[in-house]
């Protein structure tokens, strides 16, 4: 059950970040500090919650890049001046989509369970 609300509360920072990067451009995302700072708040909210889960969850999904996810929450927390503004663009434009795609599954499969 823990784990199951943890990947809702993941979900529901992805599609934060998604919706504040829809249909803009890079140059648009850097150009706009509010919108980078929710994105990346956000993407540390996520790796953060990787800590919560279960080891034999991550294991049982390992298709989903856990230690990465969490690294880069790392990365935001302790250097947060030195984020790559690039980096997390290419996490949003190019992971993200992928993330909400695998997180999407495992819910599914808890509701199937129920």
């Amino acid at each position: 059950m823990r784990d199951r609300i943890i990947v809702d509360k993941m979900l529901r920072y992805a599609a934060k970040i998604c919706e504040y990067c829809r249909g803009i451009s890079y140059d648009e995302f850097r150009s706009n500090d509010m919108r980078i700072e929710a994105c990346v708040f956000n993407l540390s909210q996520i790796g953060e919650l990787t800590t919560k889960l279960g080891e034999d969850f991550k294991q049982e999904n390992s298709q989903v890049a856990w230690a990465q996810i969490y690294g880069l929450r790392n990365r935001i927390v302790h250097d947060y001046d030195g984020v790559n503004l690039r980096l997390i663009w290419e996490i949003i434009s190019d992971d993200m989509p992928e993330l909400v795609r695998e997180l999407e599954e495992i819910k599914k499969r808890f509701e199937e369970n129920e």
